[in-house]
């Protein structure tokens, strides 16, 4: 991956917590870049070792690699630190902003990343342990990071930022998605209610909602849909292209941009919205 050039020089010394910032290629790992580029010192976490079934060591972000992650970061420049953190545990969640706050003195930003997105059935065949994995991290663990990083800003006492990352499944429904729908379709209600309840504080709450993007998680998603809608790969993917009003998926980078855009002063009046980050697929 590039190396970005700062844009917003507000943000030179900020701190920011990402949680799901331990897979390659993932979301986390290039928002953490691209705010790493603009100056913030970057706490990246993820839960760090398998926890059971549906949360198995492939599908997580494991110590080591979050390790690789932040030392390929330190090596462009960027100062990071990790902190293994199971987003289901409100202990860890509160214990990750502690360690923001020691490392580096301040929580300014916190970014809502982590989440499940791999566990999909139809709703007669899906399991219930694993609906309450989707919505334990998808909105549970987001809730949680609200919840520590807003005490934390408050007791600072200059505002701050906090970022929730949904999905087009935010804004519409998709087979076979039932669990993960509901949860980024909680997650604006739960962005609305916390920007009304931490503006006063100076604390805007926004959602980012991609369409498509081929991380790790979204190699697995493509492989699993092609199967299911009997297409193909290839034809699965050219039909995706072809609903998109800009002709392609989205990119880690599109998400990245929008992330430091909404840390930035240009989004100081910005709060409770859920912004479409989608290629105009989704316009709602």
């Amino acid at each position: 991956m590039t190396n970005l050039a700062s844009k917003y020089p507000e943000l030179e010394g900020k701190v920011a917590v990402i949680t799901g910032a331990g897979r390659k290629q993932g979301l986390g790992e290039m928002m953490a870049r691209r705010l790493a580029a603009e100056g913030v010192k970057v706490v990246l976490t993820d839960i760090g070792a398998a926890a059971g079934s549906n949360l198995p060591a492939d599908a997580i972000g494991t110590s080591e690699e979050l390790e690789q992650i932040a030392a390929d970061i330190r090596a462009a420049g960027g100062d990071v630190a990790t902190f293994a953190c199971n987003v289901l545990e409100p202990a860890e969640v509160e214990a990750a902003a502690e360690f923001a706050r020691g490392q580096y003195g301040a929580l300014d930003i916190w970014v809502n990343n982590a989440g499940v997105g791999y566990l999909m059935q139809p709703i007669v065949e899906m399991d219930d342990d694993k609906w309450d994995t989707v919505l334990g991290v998808n909105l549970r663990g987001a809730f949680l990071g609200i919840k520590y990083a807003a005490r934390a800003m408050i007791a600072q006492g200059r505002g701050g930022r906090i970022i929730n990352i949904g999905s087009q499944a935010s804004k519409s429904g998709f087979p076979h998605a039932s669990a993960y729908t509901a949860s980024k379709h909680g997650l604006v209600g739960l962005t609305r209610s916390a920007a009304m309840e931490l503006g006063p504080e100076k604390i805007t709450v926004n959602t980012i909602c991609p369409n498509h993007i081929t991380t790790g998680l979204g190699a697995w998603q493509n492989a699993h849909f092609s199967e299911v809608t009997g297409k193909g790969h290839d034809k699965y993917m050219e039909d995706m292209r072809a609903r998109i009003p800009l002709g392609r998926p989205g990119l880690q980078e599109d998400v990245a941009k929008a992330c430091a855009f909404l840390c930035s002063d240009e989004a100081s009046y910005i709060t409770g919205e859920s912004m479409n980050v989608s290629g105009g697929e989704e316009y709602h």
